[in-house]
């Protein structure tokens, strides 16, 4: 995701400097801000803490901006041209230009009405029932509803209207923040704790709202009040690590890592990080940053991509250690209930899918990226056209979103609940339970009807989508198998 930060610039480096204890060689200079041309953001991994002597000899080849003791890590602004003789130091463990990484693109279709009723396909698709109201908890899954468990969205942060959606009691308002103001060629990090509230492009308010579910108010009174998440009572946590263009880059979602990985202690609970964001390259900041945080205990959930059938996934999903989520639909997509013609909105206010699911109820999207080379993709989960809130002219309404970031937060929420049932739980078990209990979803075609296609064009017409054995993983996600399974 790329992103150019517009926030201030805070010292950070003082602030972390004051926390690491191996630095004790005397004051840390780092650079202004100041632009230069030709050059590059860069981020260096040490063999060892960032002292004073290393920051001065790598002030010599550049001006270094920011220093991540936690990673062993700094960036630093240079010209590309003194990329070899940084790697060449003998305290650089590692340098590479900063990774630009985006948000998937994913068209939200509007819904400006709805009727005959509330419902909405995706819980039922991983076998999560719950009753009305944001507490309500599935009888299946004996009281695990997420409670005492931290996720955190690392992703645009929530619109300004979220405690209209949103329940509030859900969303840590303490430990929320936004991390910007550079990467890339300005190389430079910094925190701003009320940015995290003032998205206009409502990605990060979308996953929250699977996750612990959100308001639905349309004006018809048979139809408003809640629609429920995959984890009604977990804790989320946004940080915004995106700015309004959906885009970042691999320094700055590394510092949000970094921050929620040494937040797990202090919470003294069980984390998970939802991660809807990706690019073409992985780097070695990025990597460490994850390596960090499930170090620390912590749960990493990534969306897999979106290029399709001819698109390997991207980083950090590409990353085997993390859990990659592929996106999948629903068969009978704007198909009435009670049969007759396809139609727009009907569907998801009459619909419930029986459980427990079925591999022929459901499909690949064709979106959904595939595993390219020596990659693994974990597991499948609901990722087309979710009913959620959107940002649309200035207010807010409710639309279809479209996406991989959308399948990532049903598999985020079922591992807090698997999380509840058992604090310790690793990543590695979470990864392993999750493909375990999955609903083997093998290489297979389905006729569906298309309202309207990925590019957010109304196509209404039946179409043929077909998938073969590097589209979905160990099959589609079953909460209940899931933390039945989790001991």
């Amino acid at each position: 995701m790329s992103i150019s930060w517009t926030t201030t610039v805070l010292a950070v480096g003082a602030v972390i400097l004051s926390a690491c204890d191996d630095v004790s060689t005397g004051p840390v200079s780092l650079g202004d801000a100041a632009t230069t041309a030709a050059t590059s953001g860069i981020n260096v991994l040490l063999k060892s803490k960032p002292t004073a002597a290393i920051v001065a000899d790598l002030n010599t080849m550049g001006t270094v901006l920011d220093l991540i003791p936690q990673l062993n890590a700094v960036t630093m602004r240079a010209s590309a041209s003194s990329l070899g003789a940084i790697r060449a130091k003998p305290y650089v463990a590692s340098a590479a230009t900063d990774v630009a990484m985006a948000a998937r693109p994913e068209p939200v279709v509007v819904a400006s009405e709805f009727v005959d009723g509330r419902s909405t396909w995706n819980l039922d698709a991983v076998n999560v029932t719950v009753t009305p109201g944001f507490t309500g908890r599935d009888p299946k899954l004996k009281g695990i509803s997420g409670e005492g468990v931290y996720v955190a969205i690392l992703d645009s942060g929530l619109i300004p209207e979220w405690q209209a959606l949103l329940p509030v009691e859900r969303i840590d308002v303490s430990h929320a923040r936004a991390f910007g103001g550079g990467g890339g060629e300005k190389g430079t990090i910094s925190t701003q704790p009320d940015k995290w509230e003032k998205d206009v492009v409502g990605h990060g308010t979308a996953i929250a709202s699977i996750i612990v579910g959100y308001r639905l108010s349309v004006g018809a009174p048979q139809l408003d009040g809640p629609v429920n998440g995959v984890a009604p009572e977990a804790t989320v946590i946004p940080v915004r690590v995106l700015n309004q263009n959906n885009s970042t880059w691999g320094s700055v979602e590394a510092r949000g890592i970094v921050y929620i990985a040494d937040l797990k202690a202090q919470l003294n609970a069980p984390v998970v990080i939802n991660v809807s964001i990706g690019g073409p390259g992985f780097e070695p900041i990025e990597q460490a940053a994850l390596d960090y945080a499930i170090s620390k205990g912590v749960i990493v959930v990534v969306s897999g991509g979106n290029d399709g059938p001819d698109g390997s996934m991207t980083y950090p999903a590409a990353y085997p250690p993390v859990i990659s989520v592929g996106a999948t639909g629903w068969v009978h997509q704007w198909e009435p209930c009670g049969g007759g013609p396809p139609v727009f909105f009907r569907w998801v206010t009459e619909c419930d899918i029986a459980e427990p699911i079925g591999a022929g109820d459901f499909y690949l999207a064709e979106f959904s990226s595939r595993e390219g080379a020596g990659q693994q993709l974990d597991l499948a989960a609901p990722g087309f056209a979710v009913l959620l809130p959107a940002p649309y002219h200035g207010s807010v309404a409710y639309g279809y979103w479209v996406g991989t970031s959308f399948a990532a937060p049903h598999v985020a929420g079922v591992a807090a609940l698997m999380a509840q049932k058992k604090p310790s739980l690793t990543q590695a078990e979470a990864e392993l339970t999750l493909k375990n209990t999955a609903a083997p979803l093998p290489p297979g075609s389905r006729q569906i009807y298309e309202y309207f296609n990925f590019a957010g064009e109304i196509t209404n017409q039946y179409v043929t989508v077909s998938w073969g054995a590097d589209a979905t993983g160990a099959g589609m996600l079953d909460a209940v198998a899931a933390v039945k399974a989790t001991n």
